[in-house]
């Protein structure tokens, strides 16, 4: 399976994996998935960062970088066809975080690891939900 990681579980795998439920834990472990994520996490991490909700170190940009490169993940290029697609997802709300990150999960043809309520009950793209 295609996993894309939304930015709070990459901030959990990180930090605090004890919220990570026993069967999705399994699922990120699992040499036989491949685990995704968007650039659109590395800016949400960094506006937390600024706005004091996730500390990184003394620098940011740096704490980012580190984050990354504890995490065996591969990068979904926002390109062309996301940016249009996230125009057009079908959510309940205008969170742009959230519709680059669905639409990334359906030109990609990923399932998006989230604990989000709008985006575990959105239809158009495949979920792994975190209840």
């Amino acid at each position: 399976m295609k996993l894309l990681l939304d930015t709070h579980i990459i901030l959990w795998c990180v930090a605090e994996p004890e919220k990570l439920p026993g069967k999705v834990a399994e699922e990120l472990e699992s040499e036989s998935n491949e685990l995704w994520f968007s650039p659109i996490s590395v800016w949400e991490i960094l506006l937390l960062a600024e706005k004091g909700r996730v500390v990184l170190g003394n620098d940011n940009e740096k704490g980012v970088r580190r984050i990354f490169q504890h995490l065996p993940l591969r990068e979904a290029v926002i390109n062309m066809e996301v940016a249009i697609r996230s125009r057009y997802v079908d959510l309940a709300h205008q969170d742009s975080a959230d519709r680059f990150l669905a639409a990334t999960a359906m030109v990609y043809g990923l399932t998006l690891v989230t604990a989000d309520r709008r985006l575990i009950d959105a239809k158009d793209f495949q979920v792994l939900p975190i209840s």
